[in-house]
This record gives structure tokens, sequence and C-alpha cells, in this order.
């Protein structure tokens, strides 16, 4: 399809506040959702360098759709900013297990297509962690070498870091300080989503989901072809129990 030059320079304009900013306000925003050309050009901009666009109320925001993309946040910043000193790969997969797990939290295991939950407190965020890592723990050590092939996520990694981490009776005084426990990483990875304007702090150590985190969910995690069946692999056990108490 052919674009007049008009409408690509209005698109390359938009694009470059994306690229630079992340996010663009209500203008460029109307603009995008307005105009069929320009949102065609922009859906194909971001798609070079793998990513989408999800526009959000009056935003419109520019999402990495896989590592690959150059706008994907480096492990290394992750790890140097998020964590210790002393983070390795493993906490980078832990963190975007955690991720998914706070999300299936909110979205009742991914069965929902709205949430079910208006916040979640921090320790009950642990807590589902804990819980959903005993149940990768019941499958054998080569169904979950297979499964790592499938989705890219090292599930032995993630289950022996989260072992290595201290008890979750510590106290959340003592687990919110320089320690390696399971409290205080889930607060570098609270400290992530909150950076990345996907959840809010709303007091009395609990988290709501920002509009931007919902669309995303909505639009991009609900969907097979985006998740790859990953959240099926991480909840078959909970279903089956579930089935199996009916």
């Amino acid at each position: 399809m052919r674009y007049s030059e008009e409408k690509v320079i209005l698109a390359f304009q938009v694009y470059r506040d994306l690229a630079r900013d992340g996010v663009v306000g209500s203008e460029w925003s109307t603009v995008y959702k307005a105009d069929d050309d320009v949102r065609d050009l922009l859906d194909l901009f971001a798609k070079e360098v793998s990513c989408v666009n999800v526009a959000v109320g009056n935003e419109l925001y520019l999402i990495p759709e896989t590592r690959l993309s150059p706008f994907h946040v480096n492990n290394e910043y992750l790890k140097r900013h998020y964590f210790t000193s002393r983070a390795v790969n493993a906490d980078i997969y832990l963190m975007y297990f955690g991720t998914l797990i706070l999300f299936g939290v909110f979205y009742d295991s991914y069965q929902s297509r709205e949430a079910t939950r208006d916040f979640v407190g921090l320790e009950d965020w642990v807590r589902e962690v804990h819980d959903q890592i005993q149940s990768l723990k019941e499958h054998d050590e080569e169904t979950l070498k297979k499964e790592e092939k499938a989705f890219s996520y090292n599930w032995i990694q993630i289950i022996e870091k989260w072992d290595a981490m201290d008890d979750l009776r510590e106290s959340a005084k003592r687990q919110t300080g320089n320690t390696i426990s399971r409290m205080s990483f889930i607060d570098g990875v609270k400290r992530f989503l909150v950076d990345q304007q996907l959840v809010v702090e709303i007091g009395n150590m609990e988290i709501t989901l920002t509009e931007k985190a919902k669309t995303i969910i909505q639009k991009y995690f609900m969907d097979l072809e985006y998740n790859k069946g990953i959240f099926e692999f991480i909840y078959q056990t909970e279903q089956g129990d579930n089935d199996a108490s009916n």
C-alpha cells in the first residue's frame, strides 16, 4: 500500500517521540486512533523493532514484544537497579515468573478476562509465588527441561533460586532490607513494575494494577499467540486439583 509523504512524516514524528519517551499523550494518541494510514505506519515501525503500540486512555505506549527488541530492558540494568550486586540470570527468570504470578492473582489464574481483585498485598504475592513454585516441583526434572525449551523459561533455576532465599517467616521489616529474602526480592520486582507504570502502590504494602497493565494483559497475555500456552503449564497442576475436588 502506498502512503502520502505527509502521512509518512506524521507517523514518523509520532514514532520519534514514542522511541524517545516510550509513551505519547493525547495529541498523538488521537492521531493514532483516528487516522488509519498513520496507525498502519506506526504499527509497521513498531513491528520492525519487535514492539507493539498500545493505546490506553489518552496515551499511546510503545511496548517491547520480545527480548530481541532494542527497547527491551537490559538484563544487566535490571540486576543493577532492582536486585543485589550478586544478582544472576536466575534472578531475571524469577522476576518474570513473579510478574506472571502477580498478574494471575488479579485475573483468577488467567481464567477471567477482567480483573477480579482491586489490590494485592505483597505478602499475598509472595505466598502465591511460593505456592506456584511448589506446584512446579510436582513435575519431574525431565518434564521441566522439556518445557524450558518450549517456553524459554528456566524452570529449574527459578525453583532453585526461590528455595535458596530466606524463609517466609521473616518479619516484613527485616525482609525489605538488603537481604536475599523472598519479600525483599518481590519488593525489587514491585519497584520495577512501578517504574514501568504497570502497578501503583496504594499503601499498607498493597499494590493495584494500572490501566496500562490491564490493557496489556487483556490484549496480549490472554492471547494464546503471545503466551504460547505458558499459563496452562504453570497452572495445570492447580486446575487439576480443582477438577478432582469437584
